[in-house]
């Protein structure tokens, strides 16, 4: 009789410890199936005619409004096919060398539209399609233009530069190259096992653009200043696009500070009222 209730004990024993863990499993699965959780950068478009001086770069009173530096100098240029075949899925693969440093930059960013400010639809559907909160490798940030928001979600590699100077970057060939051999994981297997490689192995460079960035602050944040002469639509001239931006943590604080800075430009006749496309067009018209 005694082995008979050790016997049921046991297999009530055992069923409750099944249970519990079938249950931690399922909260494991879940955590690391959760969403991302975004940063923000505020990106805002300046008149290059009302916010430059003569020779290009910041007006004093521009410089003066954000306190900015000197200049860094950066070499940016972008990867896809002639028919933007990696653009068309929402992915970019940027390559760039920053003057002061030792290494190039590869990125490759996907990015999700945000419709009527809904961005936790889009974080969802980037979970569904793989972006989850337990990709470390993986940063979530919300950019917020003039008039929208977009949700990029990117990793970064880096190469050694040893035996280039300044923002000189490699021939088309050795970084692109660089760029397939780097590839992760997610672009390799968008749409199919190795999609990624073989379209980024059949693109070429869409640039490049030598970019000016300065640093400086705006109620307390950190604030950068980009300039890109982009080449104009006709291929007959520059185009500059001239940026100001921030980032932040916080929601809260990023649509507040977005507010402030945008009276505050609009306030000192710099404010463009347009989102920024610079990506886009660098990639149509290179």
């Amino acid at each position: 009789m005694k082995s008979i209730w050790k016997k049921a004990a046991a297999a009530v024993l055992a069923g409750g410890l099944m249970t519990t863990i079938g249950v931690q499993a399922g909260e494991r699965a879940q955590a690391a199936s959760s969403v991302m959780v975004p940063g923000y950068e505020v990106k805002l478009l300046l008149s290059p005619s009302a916010a430059l001086g003569s020779d290009g770069k910041p007006s004093s009173s521009l410089a003066g409004a954000f306190g900015l530096g000197s200049a860094q100098s950066i070499g940016v240029e972008y990867f896809d096919t002639g028919a933007l075949e990696l653009n068309a899925k929402g992915w970019d693969v940027r390559f760039r060398k920053k003057a002061d440093k030792s290494n190039f930059e590869i990125s490759y960013k996907k990015r999700y539209p945000i419709v009527n400010g809904n961005i936790g639809a889009a974080l969802e559907q980037a979970r569904q399609e793989g972006f989850t909160s337990s990709d470390d490798n993986y940063e979530a940030e919300i950019d917020w233009t003039y008039s929208k928001q977009t949700l990029s979600i990117s990793t970064e590699k880096k190469k050694s530069a040893s035996g280039y100077s300044g923002t000189a970057l490699p021939a088309e060939s050795k970084a692109l190259g660089m760029a397939v051999d780097e590839i992760p994981g997610k672009l390799d297997n968008w749409s199919s096992s190795g999609w990624g490689k073989g379209t980024l192995s059949a693109a070429r460079a869409h640039g490049p653009v030598a970019v000016s960035k300065y640093t400086g602050a705006f109620d307390g944040l950190e604030t950068d200043l980009e300039i890109w002469p982009i080449r104009n639509a006709s291929g007959t001239g520059t185009e500059t696009i001239v940026e100001v931006s921030f980032k932040t943590d916080d929601a809260a604080e990023a649509a507040a500070e977005r507010d402030k800075l945008i009276a505050f430009v609009q306030g000192k006749g710099w404010l463009v009222p347009q989102d920024s496309l610079k990506t886009q067009l660098i990639l149509e018209r290179y």
